[in-house]
């Protein structure tokens, strides 16, 4: 009840609420898209849910059955592997490629909108896109990069499937999809660049610091919460990486590509089992966790 309060009073809890209220359905639209979902991952990863079986007979609570299955799996602990495997270089090479590249972009006194342009176009490019452009580019029947190999004397290369291999596919799909994120890492960190001020540079460079030294003690200490940033947000993206894998090698040869993903796509989402496959999701989403709480608190203690 407002009828005590002065007309300044009740403006000034009416300007308060005010906020509030514009927020409420898009904090309401959040709730269902995420936490419903959320919720019911987690309900269903412990019940032997199956889509075509619960129409007809219902589902089952089964407590852990499916993280004990999961776990007892060789083919899942292969994608572990694989994805932790896959996360850890990837990310490593497209945070120093990108910050190399950053760097050198930066110090450039003409072109710098013209290469900001060029080394963004791999990113802007649909995963799918890239997947198919590489596959036809490394093709063993007609991929001009095989052609090229021959031609430079590598005739062994004329049939080569790099993809099939299983010396070379894993690695394949790497330099595919370091080759397609460096640019976001560029991106960022050039921008990040731009904040460092020139009279740090200028009192280095006095002090009789050389390039090296001028990166190491100025550069890096002004971009080091940006480069962590990188790291978390490319470690939580590489950690969900399916599209490539699926179009390319569809977790081939003998799993040497298969990712967690790729694992739950086909023995889950494939076979309509979906409590499996919420328990796969989970266990996902807590290595993923696991791996980026190490970031997060380098981030914050380097803030403080």
């Amino acid at each position: 009840m407002n009828l005590g309060l002065s007309k300044k009073e009740r403006k000034f809890d009416e300007d308060k609420a005010f906020p509030h209220i514009m927020l409420a359905p898009t904090i309401v639209v959040m709730l269902v898209m995420t936490v419903y979902p959320i919720a019911f991952t987690i309900y269903y990863s412990f019940t032997d849910y199956n889509l075509l079986k619960a129409a007809k007979k219902g589902f089952n609570f089964i407590g852990i059955d499916n993280f004990t299955k999961l776990f007892q799996n060789a083919v899942f602990q292969t994608a572990i592997l694989n994805t932790i495997k896959f996360t850890i270089f990837a990310v490593l090479a497209e945070t120093i490629i990108g910050l190399l590249i950053a760097v050198f972009v930066n110090g450039l006194d003409r072109g710098q909108k013209v290469m900001r342009t060029l080394l963004l176009l791999p990113y802007l490019l649909p995963t799918v896109t890239v997947a198919l452009a590489w596959r036809m580019l490394l093709s063993s029947n007609y991929g001009p990069i095989n052609q090229w190999l021959v031609d430079l004397g590598f005739t062994e290369m004329a049939n080569y499937n790099w993809f099939y291999h299983m010396g070379t596919a894993f690695w394949t799909v790497w330099v595919i999809d370091v080759w397609q994120n460096v640019p976001f890492v560029f991106l960022l960190l050039y921008a990040s660049l731009q904040g460092v001020p020139a009279q740090q540079y200028e009192a280095a460079q006095l002090d009789g610091a050389n390039m090296f030294q001028r990166f190491w003690y100025v550069t890096l200490p002004n971009i080091r919460s940006s480069i962590f940033l990188c790291l978390l947000l490319r470690t939580i993206d590489t950690f969900r990486l399916f599209d490539k894998v699926n179009i390319l090698t569809q977790g081939g040869p003998v799993n040497t590509t298969t990712t967690i993903t790729q694992y739950l796509y086909a023995f889950g989402i494939k076979t309509l089992n979906f409590g499996f496959g919420s328990a796969g999701a989970l266990v996902m989403t807590i290595l993923v966790l696991l791996l980026a709480i190490p970031y997060i608190r380098t981030a914050i203690g380097s803030k403080n």
